[in-house]
């Protein structure tokens, strides 16, 4: 063979290899990805070739599958109460794609899952049509009702925990949306989610897990917890050392309290907490120091995302402060923003006597035979506070309820805590301030609920906006929907 070609053969074997590895790159090592990718259209198809299985509430599905026509798309997905359970399910469309529950657990509502085999197996051997599992929460049906309720027309949300072991109860956003009118692929439903996603108002925003707010006064138990846990302050009813007028450090800048509070002067941690003092809160924190203050917050979940499992945004509190930040921190503003689920959380540990449980939303997964695949056991986070210091600050946020702030929130027959907050944002303030509550009710069995509540706006002047006014009865009535159910 001359010269030429074995030239050519030599690049024409070298063509061949390369198909080969790239044929076997394919199918062995990239088969999974490719099978599995979410453009490849076979598997959406898959996906909605049959029933979904369902998300349970209370035992009951809160989601369903209809018939479809005109589409290679068997089965598309159905939602009852769509707009009130759009924060727990998310979404499942044909067109586009699926969100928290809907997606991280896909794999069990269509039979798919690596655990589901044996029953695929079976199914296949006895001829039976393939069946998604059940996801089964932990939300409280009654409780969620009266969140979404309670917000209403208003831009806002509501986070509630069982503080013994972090199952979320409540989980509420306003606006809001029903997955249901854009889960198929017709323009009906591109209409639908073109509407959605334009809208200023954002309803495809999970405001629970995913937006932060500044938490404003509520966030003061916090710090009512670092001056209890630093040694700061050890009884709740001994006087502070808080002048009043206070200048914060470093500066010529008067702190202002809301509201002529002459008891603020020198108020015990209890008196400040009632009446909600800017001054007692600030100075404790800027006496702390941004260190000790910085460890009590994320000791309660702050700076770090939550899985519940759906991914919560990570609430913050400034690691970088200089003095009279540090005190603005310290009452909820400058650089602090919280979820409505980081401060159910705060109030979760301290109803449980300082432990603060993972929260979570699932608590089983069920195979289409109703079997458990799976069960969540509750898991302890943290311990933010001692349980006798938890204790101290529980009796404070009570006489909160009692003759302070919270009066709103007072339930026959519960003993509540809580702590209200009116979060000032915009430039200059400009904008309407946001209306906060944070709570527990207890029992004399235990504390069967922890809630917070933010109402983002309102149709309300803005003098007429408080957290003890908007947010409290909310959370009332969601803690009310609790303590009635758990009779």
């Amino acid at each position: 063979m001359n010269k030429p070609l074995r030239r050519i053969a030599l690049f024409c074997g070298l063509l061949v290899l390369a198909l080969l590895i790239r044929d076997n790159w394919l199918q062995y090592v990239k088969a999974d990805e490719l099978r599995t990718h979410e453009k490849n259209r076979r598997v959406l198809i898959e996906r909605y070739a049959q029933e979904r299985g369902d998300i349970i509430v209370d035992g009951k599905t809160i989601t369903g599958s209809e018939r479809t026509t005109g589409s290679d798309f068997a089965y598309k997905r159905t939602y009852k109460n769509g707009e009130m359970w759009a924060p727990v399910t998310g979404y499942a469309s044909q067109a586009y794609g699926a969100t928290q529950i809907e997606s991280l657990e896909d794999g069990i509502l269509t039979g798919n899952d690596d655990r589901l085999f044996f029953r695929r197996t079976l199914d296949m051997v006895t001829g039976k049509k393939k069946e998604g599992g059940n996801v089964v929460t932990t939300l409280n049906g009654a409780a969620q009702k009266a969140a979404f309720e309670g917000l209403g027309n208003k831009k806002g949300a509501v986070a509630a925990i069982d503080p013994s072991t972090g199952a979320i109860l409540a989980l509420a956003s306003t606006p809001s949306y029903d997955p249901s009118v854009f889960a198929g692929n017709s323009k009906d439903d591109e209409k639908a989610w073109t509407s959605l996603e334009s809208d200023k108002n954002k309803p495809l925003l999970n405001r629970a897990l995913r937006e932060t707010y500044p938490p404003g006064s509520t966030f003061k138990v916090v710090t009512a917890a670092a001056a209890l846990e630093h040694g700061l302050y050890t009884d709740p009813d001994e006087k502070t050392e808080s002048p009043l007028p206070w200048t914060m450090p470093d500066t010529r800048t008067e702190l202002k309290n809301e509201g002529s509070y002459p008891s603020c002067k020198d108020g015990s941690l209890r008196e400040a907490l009632r009446i909600s003092c800017n001054t007692v809160f600030g100075k404790i924190g800027s006496d702390l120091g941004k260190d000790k203050m910085l460890e009590t917050a994320e000791q309660f979940g702050f700076n770090e995302e939550q899985f519940v499992p759906v991914r919560a945004t990570a609430s913050n509190f400034p690691k970088e402060m200089d003095r009279p930040q540090t005190a603005l921190s310290s009452i909820g503003q400058f650089e602090t923003a919280a979820t409505p689920l980081q401060m159910a959380m705060v109030a979760s540990a301290i109803a449980n006597d300082g432990r603060l449980m993972e929260p979570y939303m699932i608590s089983e997964l069920k195979s289409p035979g109703l079997d458990t695949i799976e069960r969540h056991s509750p898991r302890e986070l943290s311990r933010p506070l001692s349980g006798e210091n938890a204790q101290k600050l529980q009796d404070m946020m009570e006489t909160v309820v009692k003759s302070g702030t919270g009066t709103s929130a007072q339930i026959p027959g519960a003993t509540v805590g809580g702590k209200t907050g009116t979060a000032q944002h915009g430039i200059d303030n400009s904008e309407k301030p946001y209306a906060w509550f944070l709570s527990y009710a207890k029992t004399a069995d235990g504390s069967p609920v922890a809630v917070a509540v933010v109402v983002e706006d309102s149709d309300a002047h803005r003098e007429d906006i408080s957290g003890g006014g908007l947010a409290a009865p909310i959370a009332k009535n969601v803690m009310q929907a609790v303590l009635n159910g758990s009779k």
